[in-house]
């Protein structure tokens, strides 16, 4: 069995994850900051952003992985793929706008948070059948 579908998403993520990485490292060389945000609002949150998107975009591959394995729908995969990443790149978004509540940033984490339950579910359903 191939893993083409969670391959693709985990692409798109991975380019994600770079371009935030990057933007963290731009961020340190103009304000000359090697550890921490050294006070800088910006720094903080362009680290929150990246760190935020760590946390959660593994645990979501990994159980699309698993689905995909488990011979989970092509829909069903492709939909959580294109959630997950329309949720990062609106996450991001957000909080790159306003260190507050946005739009974006709510609408990005409840939506990678509803891909990690409906893939959760899908994982856990796949052993009890």
């Amino acid at each position: 069995m191939t893993v083409r579908i969670t391959g693709l998403y985990a692409g798109m993520c991975a380019v994600i994850l770079l371009a935030l990485a990057v933007r963290v490292i731009l961020l340190r060389w103009s304000t000359k900051t090697g550890i921490g945000d050294g006070g800088d609002r910006r720094l903080a949150r362009a680290i929150r952003i990246h760190g935020n998107a760590i946390e959660y975009v593994p645990i979501a591959l990994i159980l699309m992985l698993i689905a995909e394995l488990l011979g989970a729908a092509p829909a069903l995969l492709h939909g959580c793929g294109i959630a997950l990443v329309a949720a990062r790149i609106s996450h991001a978004l957000g909080l790159a706008s306003t260190a507050g509540v946005s739009v974006g940033r709510s609408l990005g984490i409840t939506v990678n948070f509803a891909v990690i339950l409906v893939l959760a579910w899908v994982d856990i359903a796949a052993f009890l059948h």
